[in-house]
């Protein structure tokens, strides 16, 4: 029910119906005083502002984004047709909240006012014949949504900002704002009868309002959560398969609540009968002889009145002797179980009902005749006629029929199917995936539990948990769709389950990962040839929008031997050897073993200093230089992350650089390398005018490409140090630029707009096509180390290295080459058409002073920086 559905009341005075202000306020509000009546206009203009503000801001949102919308307010609209009546009150809610509630999750405090503003005008509109509530009302619930809506969003952003924000943390965060837009709500639907009074806002007029619905729009949060939170994980997909069930569900409680009401007036009319007949009895006892005439006449008319009750009830109705048996039925049993008054008559009830549930009804049977019996109440299967089953609550208490010195039962049976196949569909959503089918984390994790208890009580009791992890699903996503890789899902999933063992269970995790649960099995290989029968299965193709994709899982094993306590170990432990398959190359398993634990641990602290290391700028830049061969001059440099670590000494960039793009820090630890990089290079052309051209190449990642802001982080860098674009050449990996190429080449064509070089570092290594490397925006190919390194006269890397000069050369592009050690690998490049390079025979990796005292050295005044001056100096510095 909400608040602002409420209809204004009051008693103050109509004013005299003069001016044409006073006839209209006569009409429309004549029980409205002034402080009533400025309060009312001013909070409809302010509702009338957040509605023209929210569609202000989502007047450029995408047309899909608008039917989302539009989707949710008319499924909230609808919801208002459907109240929930509160147990044992006069008060009910309107589901419509929890749709309300998604839509702001989903699309934020503006489509969520539209959404309550909608809903609140179906139900004034419903509830109340006021304009002055019609109009209200609506806009103190889009006032009230757009004000705590607005502030749910700023307290989310700030602690996502923090790193305080996690899934749990929205559903207490959805809860606080639900209860929040409540009080707002209530506060000014309360304020304007009170206004009308002259009385003051209390505290006790809140709680007053309080009670049931504050708990149901908690609840409509929670629900509004969790779907939220299924959708960012699965999609759309698990939104259309769960908002209709929601809708039953609501639906059904609804109807539920109806045929409540229908059971409490039949018991009453049940009740006021018996208590008739007694009165009537009595009375007829003490004036047996005189009355027995008009005694006669009341007994048979409480009997037609029991009857016409009886045969009349919407529900399923019996008389029964203590025995069970049928003495007299009502045609809404007759329907509720498909059969004829002769079918029921004198038969026992307990054939009515499905064997599984018989010995639950004899149990309560048989307790009738006993001092203590009373009633009892049962939920239980009811067999149909037509071979169905029906579900059914049953009540059964005494009861002495009219004109009867024989007591007997009187059972009421209420049909109640709906609301069962509405709670399986939840235990159903709550425990298995909606894509596949099959269990899901929180299942699977009940069985583990189950298992691991077993083998803790017996050690015998063994089993084993294998977790996959698809090698090349997001490849599948990306070039043919998110349906395409549902279908891809559901083909792997029952693939793996046919080639499991009648124990075994298989559960998807989300995403591409899946868990398979061994159960009693004896041989101590078992789980690694199951693996092996795994991988053999997925070798074989899969048919996926017309389209054969190969694919493989890389496999994490773990066993009872580690003598497991909790579930949630042994899905860490199997999570780690599958990470440690993937990292040994994909397309295999590997078995957890302890000393896993300490690789995951050495790498946690790692990522832990290197955050403290960045942020507290220990991430130290090196320069190694750049050379143009054929003219021996030097012309940059390569910026280089260093890190030493205070008590584990040096670390690699090959160790702490995957660390960074696994962990999130590789943007921020490129955006310190960037910056040092540009002031640095501005102070080296500062210092002479021999060095105002000098370069200076930054490396990028694959998480860097990924973020949005790039070009603008890059702009902001170079305008801040004074360097011109020109003079800044961004290195990337062949095989990043690949992997994102869609996405890379608009940020890319942005760089070279702005005038930044673009290089494709380490090439040869990858998969680069001629088609891609035309058309890409780039400005030089670096010649990985790798072939530099054995490049010997005749030999086949010397073939491949002339292969990428001339490849360069004919495309317009500089070949730098890296790794330069000998004289004869720098004369063979040179003689190619390599035009630049780098490497320890040119200069080793220098710390930025070293570098500024290299240049100072140099003879003053030469035309350009030469490589044997350079050569010296460094010698020198070294």
């Amino acid at each position: 029910m909400n608040p602002a559905q409420a209809t204004p009341v009051g008693d103050a005075p109509a004013p005299r119906a003069t001016l044409p202000w006073a006839r209209l306020h006569a009409a429309l509000m004549p029980d409205y005083n002034a402080k009533a009546t400025v309060y009312w206009w001013s909070v409809v203009a302010a509702g009338f502002a957040a509605v023209a503000v929210a569609v202000w801001q989502l007047s450029g949102s995408p047309t899909d984004v608008w039917l989302q919308i539009a989707g949710g307010m008319a499924i909230a609209m609808m919801a208002g047709f459907f109240p929930v009546r509160i147990p044992h009150t006069k008060s009910s809610f309107a589901a419509g909240e929890i749709f309300i509630f998604l839509v702001l999750l989903l699309h934020g405090p503006a489509a969520a006012t539209l959404a309550a503003a909608g809903e609140t005008l179906v139900g004034a509109a419903r509830t109340s014949k006021r304009w002055t509530s019609r109009i209200g009302s609506p806009a103190m619930s889009a006032l009230a949504m757009y004000a705590s809506g607005t502030l749910l969003f700023a307290a989310t952003g700030e602690l996502e900002r923090l790193g305080w924000f996690n899934d749990g943390v929205l559903m207490v965060a959805a809860m606080a704002f639900s209860l929040g837009y409540f009080v707002v709500n209530a506060m000014l639907v309360t304020a304007l009868p009170l206004l009308k009074r002259n009385e003051r806002l209390l505290w006790a007029h809140l709680v007053g309002v309080m009670g049931w619905v504050g708990f149901a729009y908690a609840g409509s949060a929670a629900v509004a959560a969790l779907l939220f939170l299924s959708y960012r994980q699965s999609g759309m997909t698990v939104l259309l398969a769960v908002v209709p069930l929601l809708g039953a569900l609501l639906a059904a409680f609804h109807y539920y609540n109806r045929q409540q009401e229908a059971n409490a007036a039949a018991r009453e009319a049940a009740e006021m009968a018996a208590a008739r007949e007694a009165e009537a009895a009595a009375h007829a006892a003490a004036r047996e002889a005189e009355l027995s005439t008009r005694y006669m006449q009341e007994l048979q008319a409480s009997e037609r009145r029991f009857h016409s009750a009886f045969t009349h009830a919407s529900i399923g109705m019996a008389l029964l002797d203590f025995d069970g048996q049928i003495l007299q039925s009502n045609p809404a049993l007759h329907t509720l179980l498909g059969a004829s008054d002769e079918d029921l008559d004198h038969a026992p009830f307990r054939d009515c009902v499905d064997v599984i549930d018989r010995d639950a009804l004899d149990t309560q049977l048989a307790r009738v005749g006993d001092s203590d019996f009373d009633n009892f109440e049962l939920e239980l299967r009811c067999r149909h006629r037509g071979g169905s089953t029906v579900w059914a609550t049953l009540h059964c208490s005494y009861f002495s029929e009219p004109g009867s010195a024989t007591p007997c039962l009187i059972l009421q049976v209420q049909d109640i199917s709906a609301r069962r196949r509405a709670e399986e569909g939840l235990q159903e959503l709550a425990f298995h995936d909606t894509l596949t089918g099959l269990p899901n984390r929180r299942r699977l994790l009940d069985h583990l539990g189950q298992a691991v208890a077993r083998a803790q009580t017996d050690p015998s009791q063994r089993f084993a948990v294998l977790f996959l992890d698809f090698d090349r699903f997001k490849l599948i996503n990306d070039s043919l769709g998110h349906s395409a890789g549902d279908l891809f899902l559901n083909q792997v999933a029952q693939r793996v389950k046919s080639r499991l063992r009648p124990n075994d269970i298989i559960a998807r995790l989300g995403g591409d990962e899946f868990a398979v649960l061994m159960q009693r099995f004896h041989d101590d290989g078992a789980p690694v040839a199951l693996a092996e029968r795994l991988l053999d299965a997925l070798r074989e193709p899969f048919s996926i929008a017309t389209t054969e994709w190969t694919t493989s899982a890389s496999i994490g094993i773990t066993t009872s031997a580690i003598g497991y306590t909790d579930p949630d170990s042994v899905l860490r432990d199997a999570d780690i050897a599958m990470y440690r398959a993937k990292a040994t190359g994909k397309a295999r398993y590997a078995l957890f073993d302890i000393t896993l634990h300490a690789e995951v641990s050495q790498r946690l602290r790692l990522e832990g200093d290197l955050a403290r290391a960045i942020e507290q700028g220990q991430i130290a830049v090196v320069y190694q230089p750049l050379f143009e061969l054929r003219t021996n001059t030097l012309v940059g440099f390569e910026a280089l992350a260093r890190w030493n670590h205070p008590e584990l000494g040096p670390i690699g960039p090959d160790v702490f650089i995957p660390v960074a793009e696994d962990s999130g820090l590789i943007v921020a630890l490129t955006d310190r390398v960037l910056k040092r990089a540009c002031a640095q290079l501005r102070e080296w052309h500062q210092l002479d005018e021999r060095f105002a051209e000098l370069r200076m190449q930054v490396n990028l990642s694959g998480k860097d490409l990924a973020q949005p802001g790039l070009s603008a982080r890059v702009a902001q860098t170079m305008l801040a140090a004074g360097v011109h674009p020109m003079h800044l050449t961004l290195e990337l990996t062949e095989n990043i630029l690949m992997a994102h190429i869609e996405n890379a080449l608009p940020m890319l064509e942005e760089l070279r707009q702005m005038g930044v070089r673009l290089s494709v570092d380490d090439f040869g290594t990858g998969y680069s096509s001629l088609a891609h490397l035309s058309t890409l925006p780039i400005d030089s190919l670096k010649v990985d180390r790798s072939f530099v390194r054995k490049l010997i006269v005749g030999s086949k890397e010397s073939m491949v290295v002339r292969g990428i000069v001339q490849l360069g050369n004919s495309l317009g592009k500089d070949v730098v080459a890296e790794g330069i050690e000998t004289t004869s690998q720098f004369d063979q490049l040179r003689d190619m058409g390599c035009h630049l390079g780098q490497g320890y025979l040119m200069g080793r990796p220098l710390a930025a002073e070293h570098v500024t005292a290299m240049l100072e050295r140099l003879p003053y005044g030469s035309p350009s920086t030469r490589l044997e001056d350079a050569l010296t100096t460094s010698t020198l510095l070294h």
